[in-house]
């Protein structure tokens, strides 16, 4: 089991959905990890998507306050597009990843002050599910009755409550989430602004963000999302604007690398 190979592989690429009326996310991440002291993270990186490459961290508080930190060229391109009126706070963030090891990953941020250190590993109903998955269309698997079934399975066999596969945004948005390959979290230590989060929960209620269901058991996701499309003229414009930045970015380093030389 090699994850930082895995995810290594999923090259950054701006590229439309191959499904028509949604857009796309392609990646991976802790798709929640919930800790005893009532705090909650996740972790969502996808290099592949409509628009630009983007990471971004969630936090929710003992008392249920929903932060989402993104690093990305624009807030309404990452996350908060799709859960933003969930959170109380949308914040511009540097985020790292650093892979110390083949299942190993620290996750940082500056400001404010967050350090993650995850370790991941399987189980053998997991081993089983991850080399089942891939076998079976995509189309197939974002079927709605391989979505209720993949649910169930996830709460009856690997414990992870009854988390939403398919569902509806806190923005609104239908979604299919579809993970590829499951991993459970051997250990996760976690400090947000100098305050330590404790351990991680094993169980109890799912934790949520709108209506939607996140696992009651840390696991971490490799796979991708489709989010409906809701106003294909904003998309299309957005879509154009970004080229746009991208490009004028692209003219501006060379006219620096000129100057240079």
């Amino acid at each position: 089991m090699n994850l930082h190979d895995e995810t290594q592989a999923i090259a950054p690429q701006v590229c439309r959905s191959s499904l028509p009326g949604f857009e796309h996310v392609r990646g991976f991440g802790v798709f929640a990890a919930p800790f005893e002291s009532g705090h909650v993270l996740a972790l969502r990186v996808f290099p592949e998507n409509d628009f630009a490459p983007y990471k971004t961290i969630w936090h929710r508080s003992p008392e249920g306050a929903w932060s989402i930190f993104v690093d990305a060229p624009r807030h309404d391109i990452a996350c908060p597009r799709y859960f933003g009126s969930a959170a109380s706070l949308i914040q511009s963030a540097g985020i790292r990843l650093a892979w110390t090891g083949s299942t190993k990953l620290r996750v940082e941020m500056d400001a404010p002050r967050f350090v993650w250190d995850l370790a991941m590993t399987s189980s053998p109903i997991l081993g089983l599910m991850n080399l089942a998955n891939p076998r079976f269309p995509e189309r197939v698997r974002r079927s709605p009755g391989m979505l209720r079934a993949m649910e169930s399975m996830a709460d009856r066999v690997l414990g992870l409550g009854h988390v939403t596969l398919a569902g509806i945004t806190p923005n609104g948005h239908s979604t299919m989430l579809l993970p590829e390959r499951m991993f459970f979290l051997a250990s996760s230590r976690a400090v947000f602004e100098s305050v330590d989060l404790g351990q991680p929960a094993r169980g109890g209620a799912c934790p949520t963000i709108g209506v939607m269901n996140l696992p009651a058991r840390p696991v971490f996701a490799i796979g991708r999302a489709y989010f409906e499309l809701r106003d294909p003229v904003e998309y299309e414009r957005t879509v154009r604007e970004l080229a746009e930045d991208d490009g004028r970015s692209e003219r501006s380093e060379t006219e620096l690398h000129s100057s240079v030389l």
